[in-house]
């Protein structure tokens, strides 16, 4: 395993933030990662100050269809890299649903051991992405990096994914982050690396 994976997966199942790069789906769009069992209202603050882009919960089909969702375009002709389902709020516990608190609240919800559709409420503010049940080794893309990556981690089967924007306004490359990735501690996971290391524990 390289060593920029395992520090990436070290710093998951501490709780922490990592970007995930190498998503070729998107065409290298980059996103902050952390496991949804470690969500808090900072964490999201954190997405929302620094990534700037839509906060996402990726999730496995199996949760997906605990809480009764369903991809928004189950077809492939018309998708746009994310595979969306309805967005969500957590039935009970937040008052406007979009504060930091909200969100984290409602992920909270969203991913707590017997959870139903009884729990949520749409529309809401978080975004649901359901993951290719084979993993990154079926869909090599962020949402199903998250959830490997957060597995490898012992850290859950679930997260919160953040697209990262640049101050213009276009989407960031890793080459953009470096301040970024400096000021914080970033660590980086590559989607790349990853599969090497799920092919490499498969054969």
């Amino acid at each position: 395993m390289s060593g920029a994976l395992e520090k990436a997966l070290a710093a998951i199942a501490a709780g922490r933030i990592v970007v995930i790069a190498g998503d070729a789906l998107r065409g290298g769009d980059i996103d902050l990662m952390i496991a949804a069992q470690h969500v808090t209202p900072e964490a999201i603050n954190f997405m929302a100050t620094h990534g700037r882009g839509l906060i996402c919960l990726a999730v496995t089909p199996e949760r997906a269809g605990q809480l009764g969702l369903s991809l928004v375009n189950p077809g492939t002709a018309r998708q746009t890299g994310r595979p969306f389902a309805r967005s969500i709020e957590a039935a009970h516990g937040v008052s406007t649903g979009i504060s930091a608190a909200d969100r984290a609240h409602t992920v909270q919800v969203a991913i707590a051991a017997g959870a139903s559709n009884a729990d949520i409420h749409s529309p809401g503010h978080v975004f649901p992405l359901i993951a290719r049940a084979g993993g990154v080794l079926e869909r090599a893309s962020a949402c199903e990096a998250a959830i490997d990556l957060a597995r490898l981690a012992g850290a859950g089967d679930a997260a919160v994914i953040c697209s990262i924007m640049r101050d213009d306004g276009e989407m960031a490359r890793i080459d953009d982050i470096g301040e970024l990735l400096a000021a914080h501690g970033l660590a980086v996971a590559e989607i790349g690396a990853l599969i090497a290391r799920l092919e490499g524990a498969e054969g």
